[in-house]
């Protein structure tokens, strides 16, 4: 029991986040499960216990508690925009998104990441997992004009920080993320926003958060970057060999 890694999952209140939390608490076998969230009522929404930590992480001070003795980080913090009031679908056009103050993807996606990655390097962490999106090698990608807030530019400027880190890490770009089964499908790695060119690219959240677990267990996953997408569930044979999935990704970033 005393030589399980713990691990700490941020944003674990999240849509993805908190399917990471519930299969690290399932995985009791292999992992010490530690979560991170804003604020009490994120905490309550995953069970409420112990080891869920609350903390800012634009915040550096707010988040060390959690950090303590942690051996692996799954970062899934991520800014969210919300929809301007006042949108009336009846009249047509688009409605417009805005971030609030203080949690702009620069604040959240840049600083806050930026601050878990030097937090975990403090710990000592030996593993740093990340989720960001694919769409970043276009700067001009619809993403990055919700809210002004250039979200893609601002994940990928912490993404080359963690590269740069010196931790080892993976990066797991995903794409359209959808909230289906998992471990039905087969799942696709890529590079460069390549399968956005193509009818695979969207993942269930359940499987980016069980990639997020195999990142764990396998050597072949660390120090690689690559974009995650999936072929329509029935057409082809689910993914059960993840180190085979890793071992097919060659680019570090």
């Amino acid at each position: 029991m005393a030589n399980l890694p713990t691990v700490l999952v941020t944003g674990a209140s999240g849509r993805t986040g908190q399917i990471v939390y519930k299969k690290l608490k399932e995985g009791s076998d292999k992992f010490v499960a530690k979560g991170l969230v804003r604020s009490a009522q994120g905490k309550e929404k995953i069970g409420g216990e112990a080891d869920v930590f609350i903390g800012d992480i634009t915040d550096a001070d707010s988040i060390n508690p959690a950090f303590q003795g942690i051996d692996s980080l799954v970062i899934l913090t991520s800014a969210v925009p919300k929809m301007k009031p006042g949108f009336d679908p009846t009249k047509g056009g688009r409605p417009e998104f805005i971030f609030e103050d203080g949690q702009y993807p620069e604040q959240v996606d840049w600083i806050g990441q930026k601050n878990q990655i030097d937090a975990a390097k403090v710990a000592g962490v030996k593993h740093i997992v990340v989720v960001g999106s694919m769409g970043g090698t276009n700067p001009d990608h619809p993403l990055n004009k919700l809210g002004n807030g250039n979200i893609l530019v601002w994940k990928r400027k912490a993404e080359q920080y963690l590269a740069d880190s010196g931790t080892p890490y993976t990066i797991i770009r995903a794409g359209g993320l959808l909230d289906k089964e998992g471990g039905v499908r087969e799942l696709l790695v890529g590079k460069d926003d390549e399968l956005l060119q193509t009818d695979t690219k969207t993942v269930p959240r359940a499987d980016v958060a069980e990639v997020c677990i195999q990142a764990l267990l396998f050597e072949e996953a660390k120090n690689k970057a690559f974009d995650l997408g999936s072929k329509p569930e029935g057409t082809s044979t689910p993914t059960k060999d993840f180190k085979a999935l890793f071992s097919q990704v060659t680019s570090r970033f």
